[in-house]
This record gives structure tokens, sequence and C-alpha cells, in this order.
């Protein structure tokens, strides 16, 4: 398939190559931020720069929006596609019924719109990442549409499900939980250590076998460890002083706590 990428950040980063190793040929990549997109492009076998959001001309058959969410409304309304052409944004949160109002407003000719959505976690300029075991999350407004993502989908990954976008947003309200603020908290953790002169690898071992036990249970809940868990309030006691000139770690300690033990004490 002939597919172009309009944006140039994280998930471009690893999505365009790991197409390619599928077999298929990505023709242009737009950013706002040129460099951005030439940066890419020197990953790719056969691609070039598209300066401007209008590919009327253009020979692809798909057209990836990979850019964030509050941008999508803005590029669509200037995005020129040439006509049953398929679009797809990456977004885990936005519907794909925002998707096709906006372009059935803004588009000039009819196009086909859809959800390619892989649930992992990405960060630019780090080793392109496989996706034979990433989740891939599929939705189209028609079931040609939806056999053409499948397709494109199955020849990456091993794990490819066709949702809805309520369902898409249920898995990425998990995933802020359980990757973004799981990142969030080491990066306290990583700031408590060093700012006391100690260091951080201290602490390796033990994220390492709670991510372990969490991942091997059937649920999470079944290893809960801590003070919270066995309502140890002394020691909860102890550790609220210690961060006591720390008001925004305290209230997020305090919040932590509490529904730990709010889940245990059912």
């Amino acid at each position: 398939m002939e597919i172009s990428f309009i944006g140039a950040g994280n998930l471009a980063w690893h999505l365009a190559p790991a197409l390619e190793n599928a077999g298929h040929h990505i023709n242009e990549v737009y950013s706002h931020q040129l460099k951005h997109a030439r940066q890419l492009v020197s990953n790719l076998y056969d691609a070039h720069t598209h300066s401007e959001l209008n590919f009327a001309d253009s020979p692809s058959q798909l057209f990836v929006l990979a850019i964030p969410d509050d941008a999508l409304e803005s590029v669509c309304s200037q995005l020129v596609l040439p006509e049953n052409a398929l679009v797809v944004h990456t977004s885990g949160a936005r519907s794909l019924e925002s998707l096709e109002n906006w372009m059935a407003i803004y588009s000039d000719v009819p196009v086909r719109t859809g959800v390619f959505y892989p649930l992992q976690t990405f960060t630019k300029g780090q080793s392109f990442m496989l996706f034979d075991e990433i989740p891939l999350c599929i939705e189209a407004t028609d079931s040609t549409t939806e056999d053409t993502l499948v397709q494109l989908g199955q020849a990456m990954s091993d794990t490819v499900y066709i949702i809805t976008s309520e369902e898409r947003r249920t898995l990425h309200v998990a995933a802020v939980f359980a990757c973004n603020f799981t990142n969030h908290l080491l990066t306290i953790a990583h700031d408590l250590t060093v700012r006391d002169g100690l260091e951080f690898d201290l602490l390796r071992p033990i994220i390492a076998e709670t991510f372990r036990k969490g991942l091997a249970a059937p649920n999470p809940t079944a290893v809960q460890t801590g003070p919270a868990r066995r309502g140890d309030l002394t020691t909860i006691e102890t550790h609220l002083t210690y961060l006591s000139n720390q008001p925004k770690l305290a209230e997020i300690y305090q919040l932590l706590t509490q529904s730990i033990r709010s889940q245990y004490s059912q």
C-alpha cells in the first residue's frame, strides 16, 4: 500500500518504519516542523518530505494522522486529499465519529475514515520497536475499510482487535494509569533518592520485581504490598512527616494510600 504520514513525532518514528518492514511504501512525510519530517524520512527507504497539507496529487492510498489530539481538527480543516483516500487517526481518546465529521465538513472530495491505534508507549530517537506483540486497535466506518485496516495490522502484529471508540477510550484511560502515571511515580522516586544523596539504582530490583509480579498475576491486586495494604498507620504517618515540606508529594502519597486502603477494606 502507498502511504503518507502527517506527523513525524514519537509514534510516526516507529510506525512508519514498521509499515515499510511489512511491505508497504511510505511516499511522503509532512510535519509543521520540516526538520522533524526530514529526520523521519532519513530512516525510510524512498520517502520524501511534503511541505504542505495539500495531497491532492499524491499517489498514496492511506494517510496516517500521527499528530496530537488537539491538532486533529485544525489539520483536517487544511487537509486536501485525493478522492476516495483512506485517512486514519492514531488517537486513543478521539472518536472515529469526530474524524468522520471533520472530513465531511472540510473535505471537498469523498474520503474513507478509520482508526489505527497502536496500544504502546513510543519515544522518538530510540531503536525502532518491533510491532509483533503490540496490540493494534482498529475501527472503521464500513466493512471494506475495516478489512483493509485489519489486513494492514495483521501484516505487522499478531494482536489486532476491532474495537469501538468507547472501548478504545477505556483502554486509553487504563494505559494512562498503567504507563504514564507509573512512570511519573518512578520519576518521583528517582528525585527523592537523588535529593538525599542516594542512588536510584538501589530501587531497581524492587521496581523490577513489582512489575514481574503484577504482570504475572491474574489480577495485580493479589500481589499488592506496602504499609497501606497492611494498614500500617504508624509507618504512613512517618512517611507523611518526611514529606511535610513537600505538600504536593504528600497529597499524592495520601491519595494513593487512601485508594489502596479502600480497595482492601471492601
